[in-house]
C-alpha cells in the first residue's frame, strides 16, 4: 500500500512541470502504472493524487453503489471522466495538466500533501490557510481518533 506523509513545495516550470517529491515516488514503486493519478477535488481547491491501485479501489467502491443511480452516476462523472495519468520522466516530474493547476490555482508553486493513502496538490498559500482552519476546527471539536489493532480491521 502506498503511503504518503508530509508536505513539500515545489516549482512549476515554465512547461508545467513539477517534481513529484522523492518520498511520494517510492511509494508509487511497485504499482502496474508508474505514475500518478490525478484528478480534481469537489470539495476544495485542490488536485487528488493517488497510484494506480488506490484507484482500482476507488473505482470498485463507485461500482458497488446502484447502477444507474444519480449518486453513482455523479461520483463517477466527479472522478473517473476528471482523472489524468501523469507518468513521470526520469528527473521525476510529472506535467501538470492546465484544467487542474487552473482548478487549483497553481502557477508557479505546487504544494504536494500527503494524506495517507492519497495526496492533495494545493496553491501553497491556500493549503497555509485550510491547514491552519482544520487544525482550529479539530481542536474546537475536540477531534479524536480510534486506533485500528495492527493487522486488524477495527471490527
Amino acid at each position: 500500500m502506498a503511503l504518503f506523509l508530509s508536505t513539500y513545495v515545489n516549482k512549476v516550470d515554465r512547461k508545467g512541470r513539477v517534481s513529484v517529491p522523492a518520498t511520494f515516488r517510492a511509494a508509487l514503486q511497485g504499482q502496474s502504472f508508474h505514475g500518478v493519478i490525478a484528478f480534481r477535488s469537489y470539495k476544495e481547491a485542490a488536485i487528488i493524487g493517488c497510484g494506480i491501485d488506490f484507484m482500482e479501489r476507488l473505482s470498485t467502491s463507485v461500482t458497488d453503489l446502484d447502477l444507474f443511480s444519480d449518486v453513482q452516476d455523479d461520483l463517477s462523472a466527479t472522478i473517473f471522466a476528471d482523472a489524468h495519468q501523469l507518468a513521470l520522466d526520469g528527473d521525476g516530474r510529472m506535467m501538470l495538466p492546465g484544467d487542474l493547476a487552473e482548478h487549483a490555482g497553481i502557477t508557479d508553486s505546487a504544494a504536494f500533501v500527503g494524506r495517507g493513502e492519497t495526496f492533495q496538490i494545493w496553491e501553497p498559500k491556500s493549503f497555509d490557510k485550510r491547514l491552519s482552519d482544520a487544525r482550529d476546527r479539530a481542536k474546537s471539536q475536540g477531534a479524536t481518533l480510534r486506533i485500528r489493532p495492527a493487522g486488524g480491521d477495527g471490527a
